[in-house]
């Protein structure tokens, strides 16, 4: 018995086959010439499945997907989309009282008054697999405005022109329907895969870290930094970016800063990084004292448009300046973590890193140090694995 997790992103798809034991039997990847396309979207999951092992498609007993969070579209009865996906980082010009993706959501209805139905990313795929509409789970649905705590829709959207589109919620991982017969006759499916309710791809790569206890928190060291801590308490700051996502009994409480790896790329290449790394003490304080953005503007520990990057005095040596920036960030991280205990989430015990950073041994020496508690390597970060995972475990996995 084998289990498929699929991830969309916003550049490219990737496919993880696991068995019972969450070994990895298959990874396959496809990029998008689009991030809109939804088109794009359609072809890369049947590439994806058709790129599996004829063997274990034959095999699969459940599959889960995970898509980007706030990337939502409309479509006609038939799930054909009206017009271009609203994406996560689109900026139209909407009503600002509104959760963004249910915003996103009126404003596509607007130019679309005939449209039947309403789908997140994932939903959208997952419909497309089993033929059957209306169900999301309350990850995706959170951005949307989904009551996590009432586990429902609020009564004030009820007189939204929208409501009547919106889906069914439930848990992630929660059983929706086998796969459509033509489907699994076409790809040579097993008939009765299951295709579960999904997540989005940050909490898919939570859930590839395979984190239970509160108090451990996971990292992601991508183009940004992403900050994600089990706790046992609800802890929500639109103030300061902070917001927190149902976890079965717990929370997942976090929020995401600007800085990350994007603002290390705009100086130095990959080599350059490594290189540069191995000649860093990573017990000796640089004395840089930098705000490493990319561009102004701030979302989280603090939630400042207008705040500016900081990365001078820069020395002449690359090594000590890349050594600033490192401190910078880790000192952002846990700005973050501190912030998360100030609004009540449990304390920080434990940090697990993931994203492309956590392959960095200096950095993670310099954060575990500032954050002064135990700092480990995700053995699984991708968020296809993770969704791999919700698929074999359902409901179970959350805790």
């Amino acid at each position: 018995m084998v289990y498929l997790g699929l991830d969309f992103g916003t550049s490219g798809a990737r496919a993880c086959v696991i068995d019972h034991t969450d070994t990895l039997l298959h990874d396959g990847h496809v990029a998008f010439a689009a991030e809109d396309n939804t088109a794009d979207w359609r072809a890369a999951l049947f590439e994806l499945l058709a790129g599996i092992p004829p063997k274990l498609r034959t095999g699969l007993q459940a599959l889960a997907i995970d898509g980007t969070s706030g990337t939502v579209l409309l479509t006609d009865a038939n799930f054909e989309p009206l017009l271009p996906a609203q994406l996560y980082n689109d900026a139209c010009a909407h009503d600002p009282a509104l959760p963004v993706a249910l915003a996103k959501g009126e404003w596509l209805r607007q130019r679309a008054p005939a449209a039947r139905h309403f789908f997140h990313q994932a939903d959208w795929l997952a419909t497309l697999l089993t033929g059957k509409p209306g169900v999301s789970d309350y990850h995706n649905a959170l951005k949307t405005g989904f009551d996590p705590v009432n586990l429902r829709w609020p009564a004030w959207m009820d007189t939204l022109p929208l409501r009547p589109l919106l889906p069914e919620v439930v848990a992630p991982g929660t059983k929706i329907a086998p796969i459509s017969r033509r489907l699994a006759r076409h790809f040579n499916l097993n008939p009765v895969c299951t295709v579960r309710a999904g997540t989005t791809d940050s909490i898919a790569a939570f859930i590839a870290a395979d984190v239970h206890e509160p108090g451990v928190a996971v990292t992601s060291l991508g183009t940004t930094l992403v900050l994600k801590l089990l706790s046992y308490t609800r802890v929500e700051a639109p103030e300061y970016g902070v917001y927190s996502h149902k976890f079965g009994r717990l929370w997942l409480a976090g929020g995401a800063s600007n800085s990350g790896g994007g603002v290390l790329r705009q100086h130095f290449s990959d080599a350059q990084l490594a290189s540069l790394s191995a000649q860093i003490n990573p017990h000796i304080a640089s004395s840089l004292d930098y705000i490493p953005l990319p561009r102004p503007g701030e979302r989280f520990p603090v939630n400042d448009p207008k705040l500016m990057p900081r990365l001078t005095p820069r020395p002449d040596d690359d090594a000590l300046f890349l050594h600033g920036m490192l401190e910078g960030m880790a000192r952002i991280e846990v700005q973050g973590y501190a912030r998360l205990a100030e609004l009540g989430a449990t304390p920080l015990r434990a940090v697990v890193s993931a994203g492309g950073g956590a392959k960095n041994a200096v950095w993670q020496q310099i954060r575990q140090h500032c954050l002064g508690v135990p700092v480990s390597v995700a053995k699984h970060a991708d968020a296809a694995f993770g969704s791999a995972r919700l698929a074999r475990l359902g409901e179970a996995l959350l805790p």
